[in-house]
């Protein structure tokens, strides 16, 4: 296993028509063991910054440390590591048990039967055994996609790298495959950068999560930090689905005003001193609907999602979105008044867009009153 360190990464691709600052100044550590996610919309750096780390790019500057290490400058069949691409690559003339024994044949002198053994035995905890002598052309995608975790797992590496290796299955079954990895990974405690467009995804599975946007890193933290704090408003509209509401107010002491009726008097003042006028967010989860809301809406379109609604409405000018009890039906066109708790409301600078105030309320409840003892306890 192995700690990646990343200083002030820099990745340029351009000629003399221009550039494109792929990865900028990047500084980012992956600690031994962890699953970290790398998030954010397309072309903000996070697959560049995977082929960096794998050697299939080379950087502009700054380094890449494997334990200490310096690979900066290393071929990637110098640095042990394994990756799993978006397009699984099988080779589709090879069996599955050649697909999975291939690294091995390549790189090792171990004899055809000790590999054939490393192969069912990797095969054994994919849960793929029973389709060794077939070919690519007769699994389904979701056995393609083991396969191709076996063919990196069999080599040992010291990181695992993996460019959206789920986003080639349907929704069912990549829910599956999410759980399995993560599973898979824990168990063999393999340092491991994964990449995904989805930040779902990104949640439900990274220890901690990179977040980046044109290239630059806008926060890394556990899903929860990144949740509850971002560190500023893009964060904010980028992780939470559906995404947060947002929109402009004017700052009168401590009574926020905004479009379409909007006004909330803050306990406390002293959040917005000095301003003039705040981003205000609220995500859709914290707006429930009330006799004296701040935020007279009128809706537009109802969802019904069997255990909650989301209702979509609109406040002025701005649009909105409110995920409710599936008890709570409004119909299309009539006027809602939605209200939040401060501790749910977040605030924006509305120059910088870093955070002012985040969530505060507390939600920890210690689990250890619900775990059953176990036989020997």
């Amino acid at each position: 296993m192995a700690t990646i360190d990343i200083t002030k990464l820099r990745k340029v691709f351009g000629d003399e028509n221009g550039e494109i600052v792929a990865v900028d100044d990047l500084d980012l550590t992956v600690e031994d063991g962890e699953f970290l996610v790398f998030v954010g919309p397309s072309g903000c750096g996070k697959t560049t910054t995977l082929r960096c780390i794998a050697g299939l790019e080379d950087v502009t500057s700054g380094t890449i440390e494997f334990d200490g290490r310096d690979v900066t400058d290393r071929r990637a069949r110098e640095r042990d590591v394994a990756m799993v691409f978006q397009n699984y690559a099988l080779y589709p003339h090879m069996t599955v048990r050649k697909n999975i024994g291939f690294p091995l044949r390549l790189s090792t002198k171990q004899s055809s039967d000790e590999i054939d053994a490393r192969v069912e035995e990797i095969a054994g905890l994919l849960g793929i055994d029973t389709l060794l002598e077939q070919k690519p052309r007769e699994l389904s995608g979701g056995q393609q996609q083991r396969v191709a975790l076996g063919r990196a797992i069999i080599r040992d590496p010291e990181v695992f790298l993996m460019d959206e290796p789920l986003s080639n299955l349907d929704a069912k079954l990549r829910s599956t495959m999410r759980t399995e990895l993560q599973e898979l990974q824990s168990e063999l405690g393999v340092t491991t950068a994964y990449v995904t467009h989805d930040q779902t995804e990104a949640m439900a599975m990274g220890d901690r999560i990179v977040i980046l946007e044109g290239g630059e890193l806008q926060q890394v933290g556990t899903p929860s930090d990144v949740y509850r704090s971002p560190a500023n408003e893009f964060v904010a509209g980028f992780i939470g689905s559906p995404s947060i509401n947002a929109f402009t107010a004017d700052v009168d002491g401590g009574l926020l005003t905004g479009p379409g009726g909007f006004e909330y008097a803050l306990d406390d003042p002293s959040l917005v001193e000095g301003y003039d006028r705040v981003r205000v967010g609220v995500r859709p989860e914290d707006l429930r609907p009330e006799v004296d809301g701040a935020m007279p809406s009128e809706v537009t379109v109802v969802e019904e999602m069997g255990n909650e609604n989301f209702l979509y409405a609109r406040m002025g000018d701005v649009d909105l979105t409110a995920r409710i009890e599936s008890e709570i039906h409004p119909e299309e066109g009539v006027t809602v008044a939605f209200g939040f708790d401060e501790e749910d409301l977040y605030l924006f600078d509305p120059k910088t867009s870093e955070s002012i105030k985040t969530k505060t309320s507390e939600t920890d409840i210690s689990y250890e009153q619900y775990v059953q003892p176990g036989p020997d306890q």
